[in-house]
């Protein structure tokens, strides 16, 4: 493409014209860059780091390497010598490699499970560190210190399924965290998930997994957040072979697997992570004002540094290669995009978007990662957290966008919080609600969600605790509900079948939220005398038939398998039938299928009227059936026809009527006759 070409995502949103010198240029700096890094060759070629540094065993033994340009000498000391630097483990220096380090040691020299750290010397100073590119970091029990560890098992996994391809149309995604997925208090493991939760998500119809906190980092509360080790699968949960174990067998269940990745930022800890690696802040970060984020405490790479674009861009490659996940949901995007983090930013036009107060490097890097992740595996699945709405984030790089697959529409659960906290139900605007979950841009997929575990955390609170409280405690029980509880238990339902029906890409639920879970999250710490009390998921209250949680979880799982059984219902147009904001009455279709919501708390209405096309429906799916905790007021046995009207006779268009319950809703299917 040449300068004067008018890229797509222009032609598309005739309001980002002004914009064009700005965008092109984007798209250019990523070229640009690109064929600096790689030259001749490709990506997937250059971001091969992980084979190069680190700890590898050859034919001769081992070779390890390190990247530390402000290093004056470098030991390796561990379990092998004692934890002392000696001659015979000091590494030596690559002439004309811009700072990389190598070793190169005998069979016998290291064991599988030996435990080791760098001890790394430079002007002024030393310390004790892991290596960057470390694969297998261990906490010990008793000091709580972190090391590296020599791993290298005699029989290391081998995938059953060697080539697995995704059937995510739609992509209906179950958010998880290993370590809290189990009842027990404790931390989880990836076998126990593989054993114990992988058949549940099955069961409920989920298509996809996006793990959490898969990358190490020192502090279990982060929710995996403060990463201090990029390539290595957090020990906590099990071994690398154990998490290979989960992924493989998810992908026989016909189940993706999603990495939430983490490049947004890195734990400021010195002995951990990368915080001073060798002597120098800033070997992987931004100096100056722009190294640490004021938010989160912890630090910024430098997206400009082709060293650290390398660490980034392997890591990516190593997680697709080594461990066969089918992709990632980028964290923490607002924050790389913007010099202010997106912190106190409003984002009310689009020159918000384009006004030089963007880090061009971030966005270069972001797009160099899309088009590596896409060339190792074109089926690769790429989800943005991002919240600022910048145009062209989940467009095609060709298009003159960064290339993710999908952005998170972040958007839907702030408006479902902040209508439950402000908003009696009879001011509830069906018009409104309809707006917000199908406000995105066209030519951009978006994962929609009603709720993830950023609203489960302590300091806030899941929609199912918003609608019912305390009363969960006291009126959860089959036959001892109230009328909170009844109100609690409708709305969850028809908030997440409006969400989720209405998809253009696809569909999130945090584990635990689709039943109803009545805890929040707060991991083990000193306020809550390190507890595991509410860091887990208490699935015996789903499987307990005496109480009402198995109500929403059960209508969950119909919904899902609903949404997904219709192929690639996120490319069908959302056509809206009627709105009535006084009635509170909402409809919709999507090819075959009619969604009909009534909002009303107190107003049933019988024989509503919708022109839909002409033909027969049965009902498949209905908030109100007793099955789910409703009142079963309607028959849903019964087959519904549609009324002639000569005046949309040349339309093919009939009235369709219905008797439509009290904060229910309904979809119907239309069938053959």
């Amino acid at each position: 493409m040449t300068m004067n070409e008018e890229l797509n995502i222009i032609k598309n949103d005739p309001w980002l014209e002004p914009y064009a010198d700005a965008i092109n240029g984007r798209h250019q700096h990523v070229i640009a860059k690109e064929k600096e890094l790689v030259g001749k060759g490709d990506l997937s070629g250059f971001a091969s780091g992980y084979l190069y540094f680190g700890l590898h065993r050859t034919d001769k033994g081992w070779t390890f390497r390190e990247w530390a340009p402000n290093a004056t000498a470098i030991y390796m000391i561990g379990d092998f010598n004692a934890w002392k630097e000696s001659p015979k483990y000091r590494l030596k220096k690559v002439r004309g490699k811009n700072g990389n380090w190598e070793i190169n040691l005998p069979a016998d020299a290291l064991n599988h499970g030996d435990l080791y750290k760098l001890m790394v010397h430079w002007e002024g100073g030393c310390g004790e560190r892991i290596p960057a590119w470390a694969n297998r970091v261990v906490q010990d029990d008793e000091t709580k210190i972190f090391s590296a560890q020599v791993w290298s098992p005699e029989k290391p996994y081998k995938f059953r399924k060697k080539v697995f391809v995704p059937n995510v149309a739609p992509l209906m995604i179950y958010e998880c965290h290993i370590g809290m997925a189990q009842d027990a208090e404790k931390v989880g493991t990836y076998n126990e998930f593989r054993e114990n939760i992988l058949p549940r998500v099955a069961k409920d119809g989920y298509n996809c997994i996006q793990i959490m906190a898969i990358q190490e980092h020192p502090y279990y509360g982060s929710f995996g957040y403060h990463v201090s080790s990029f390539f290595a699968p957090s020990s906590r949960f099990g071994t690398p072979e154990e998490l290979k174990q989960l992924i493989d067998t998810a992908h026989q269940m016909g189940i993706a697997v999603i990495m939430d990745i983490v490049h947004s930022h890195a734990v400021k800890n010195e002995m951990e992570g990368l915080g001073n690696f060798a002597g120098d802040p800033c070997q992987y970060f931004y100096p100056g004002d722009r190294r640490e984020h004021p938010a989160w405490d912890s630090l910024c790479f430098d997206y400009g540094k082709n060293e650290v674009i390398h660490f980034l861009l392997s890591n990516c490659k190593y997680w697709l290669e080594e461990f066969h996940f089918d992709g990632f949901r980028f964290d923490g995007v607002t924050s790389m995009l913007y010099y202010s983090h997106g912190l106190g930013e409003a984002f009310c036009n689009y020159n918000d978007y384009f006004n030089g107060h963007q880090d061009d490097n971030a966005i270069c890097y972001l797009t160099l990662a899309n088009r590596l992740i896409h060339q190792v595996n074109p089926r690769a699945i790429t989800i943005a957290e991002e919240v600022s709405g910048m145009p062209g984030l989940a467009a095609p790089f060709e298009d003159g966008g960064y290339g993710f697959d999908y952005r998170m529409a972040m958007n839907i659960p702030d408006y479902w919080i902040k209508i439950i906290k402000e908003r009696r139900d009879e001011d509830w605007k069906p018009s409104s609600l309809f707006w917000e979950v199908t406000n995105r841009r066209k030519d951009e997929k978006t994962i929609s969600y009603c709720e993830s575990h950023d609203q489960a955390l302590v300091g806030d609170k899941t929609i199912i605790f918003r609608l019912i409280d305390a009363d969960m405690y006291w009126h959860f029980k089959k036959g001892d509900e109230n009328g909170t509880v009844e109100r609690g238990i409708a709305l969850h339902k028809m908030i997440r079948l409006l969400t989720a029906s209405t998809i253009n890409g696809g569909y999130l639920n945090f584990m635990g939220n689709e039943f109803g879970h009545p805890e929040w999250i707060d991991f083990p710490r000193e306020g809550n005398g390190w507890s595991y009390k509410y860091a887990r998921r208490q699935w015996h209250l789903v499987d307990d038939k005496s109480l009402c949680y198995h109500y929403l979880g059960d209508f969950d799982s119909a919904m899902v398998h609903l949404i997904e059984n219709v192929r690639n219902i996120q490319k069908s147009d959302v056509v809206e039938i009627w709105h009535n904001d006084g009635d509170q009455i909402l409809a919709y279709r999507r090819k075959d299928l009619v969604f009909v919501f009534n909002f009303n708390p107190t107003r049933s209405f019988t024989d509503y009227g919708f022109l839909v096309p002409r033909g027969a429906y049965d009902v498949v799916l209905n908030t109100d059936s007793k099955a789910f905790g409703g009142f079963g007021f309607a028959d849903d046995s019964m087959r519904h026809f549609t009324c002639a009207d000569p005046l949309y006779a040349k339309d093919k268009k009939e009235w369709l009527k219905l008797y439509v319950p009290a904060r229910s809703a309904v979809v119907l299917k239309r069938v053959k006759s």
